[in-house]
């Protein structure tokens, strides 16, 4: 199992307009193969930052999602609302406690 987890600074402003737009895909972005898990978190204290959240069957599998057309449109739309390069970190998941 892959754990991916990706920073996101948006610009101030562009912050409620990634939040809207990713409530658009995130169902997409699920459905994806080997998709398990995904979900999004918004910084409290500074809301121009959100991460998301993945688990993934595989390495392959999220590389064949992050070479998809559907990513490469989604990466189109949002960077232009960055405010910084995006931080991104993969890890096998080694324990799950219920």
């Amino acid at each position: 199992m892959i754990v991916r987890i990706v920073k996101l600074t948006m610009k101030e402003e562009e912050a409620t307009t990634f939040k809207t737009y990713f409530a658009t895909v995130c169902k997409d972005i699920r459905a994806q193969k080997g998709c398990n898990l995904l979900q999004a978190w918004q910084d409290i204290h500074h809301p121009n930052i959100f991460f998301t959240y993945s688990l993934w069957d595989s390495e392959q599998d999220l590389d064949n999602y992050r070479y998809s057309p559907f990513f490469e449109k989604f990466w189109k739309t949002v960077k232009p609302w960055f405010g910084a390069k995006a931080e991104v970190w993969s890890f096998d998941k080694i324990v799950d406690l219920p």
